[in-house]
């Protein structure tokens, strides 16, 4: 047994309660802040990892975001559930030394710092691999660690705007437009934990940390993989919207919205039969996806006038299996969604100053390791006095051996 494992295996910090995850044992220093690095290591806490959030006296940033609970940022708690935090200030020298304690018995740091801050602060890559060789050190980027925009700070709508996102989310002829969400966010924090979960593993075999680097430009170029395939022989002027258009989208019904997904042949045909236009089915003027988007200006005003007959809830109970498609729902539906509810994804926290939540509980399932209790996220150092006691014994055991 390592001392790092054999340190963790002693830990004072209260244990998670519940099942084994598959990440259960790994601690993880969270540095980082906003999105994209902070639920990179939530979605490493669902599976069982430590998560120690360090924030800096003023909190993450994402604790100031507007929100309409008066005492909490909703972005903060949806960010960060699971984690123990505690404030340092790094720029104190005794503050770093708890840092560096910390860090040289985990086995995950994630910073979103630029590339040329840690190694000032003293918390490089260089530096840390000397106090911890089995570190797996995580840095997300807004760009990458080289090139003329390493330096610049990234976020997620103007990494969109950046690589074409935006334009091709806009309308024809039209101005560009924002995906609302955090999308590129969110993907960089799936990297983010795809990536450090691939490093501890190579490290079982190994027994070596690594530099794992993700960015934001990389999750933003990656969403458009399909995007990004330019032939030799192709002009600026290459379509490369991915809706298929015709039938599939949008639709409004007597009450409420309806999205249609009707590109395979079969699930076409049965549209047109539960609407009652088997004509547009049989005829081959709109027998594939193309043909339907060349045609769309003949068919989708017949459709649109059937689907006037029922609501949007009740086409969905005609269309059953036959048909994929939903109402347009609010956010607030999904609360109490009979699916949502049967994948057990919700769940209840409790927290110090809001009180009783509900909010997202884990994403992945497991069967013989399904992971641990979810926790509310903790107010801004939550965990302080703990987290500097812990540093304090770990430090106390590293002098013994």
């Amino acid at each position: 047994m390592t001392q790092a494992s054999d340190s963790k295996q002693s830990s004072h910090l209260p244990p998670r309660t519940g099942n084994h995850g598959p990440l259960s044992g790994i601690r993880v220093v969270d540095l980082s802040a906003y999105i994209a690095g902070p639920y990179g290591c939530t979605l490493l806490a669902d599976q069982g990892a430590e998560i120690i959030k360090i924030e800096p006296p003023s909190g993450d940033n994402l604790r100031k975001y507007p929100s309409s609970l008066a005492s909490e940022s909703r972005a903060f708690l949806g960010v960060n559930r699971s984690k123990l935090a505690a404030v340092l200030d790094i720029k104190n020298p005794d503050d770093l030394a708890t840092l560096l304690t910390l860090i040289e018995t985990a086995d995950v740091l994630v910073h979103n710092f630029r590339p040329s801050v840690a190694p000032r602060i003293g918390i490089g890559y260089e530096t840390l691999k000397l106090l911890n060789p089995r570190l797996i050190y995580c840095t997300v980027s807004g760009y990458g660690e080289s090139g003329p925009y390493k330096e610049k700070a990234g976020f997620d709508q103007v990494l969109q705007t950046m690589t074409g996102m935006t334009v091709l989310q806009g309308k024809p002829g039209g101005p560009p437009e924002i995906l609302y969400g955090s999308i590129v966010d969110y993907y960089t924090s799936a990297l983010v934990a795809g990536a450090v979960s691939s490093a501890l593993f190579e490290r079982e075999r190994s027994g070596q940390g690594q530099f794992v680097s993700v960015s934001l430009l990389a999750a933003a170029m990656t969403l458009q993989s399909a995007r990004l395939v330019w032939a030799e022989d192709e002009g600026r002027d290459v379509g490369r919207d991915m809706r298929s258009l015709g039938i599939t989208g949008l639709h409004p019904t007597r009450d409420g919205y309806l999205y249609i997904s009707a590109n395979a042949p079969h699930f076409w045909t049965a549209l047109c039969q539960k609407i009652g236009l088997e004509n547009l089915a049989n005829n081959e003027r709109y027998d594939t996806v193309r043909k339907r988007a060349q045609y769309q200006q003949e068919i989708v005003p017949q459709v649109r006038e059937a689907l006037l007959k029922h609501s949007a809830l009740e086409w969905e109970g005609i269309f059953g299996e036959a048909v994929p498609c939903s109402t347009a729902l609010s956010i607030e539906d999904m609360f109490d969604h009979p699916q949502v509810a049967s994948q057990d994804l919700l769940t209840t926290y409790e927290h110090p100053v809001v009180g009783s939540y509900r909010g997202l509980k884990r994403s992945i399932k497991f069967s013989r390791t399904p992971g641990p209790d979810s926790f509310a996220a903790p107010t801004l150092g939550q965990h302080t006095d703990l987290i500097r006691a812990e540093a304090k014994r770990l430090k106390q055991i590293g002098k013994k051996k």
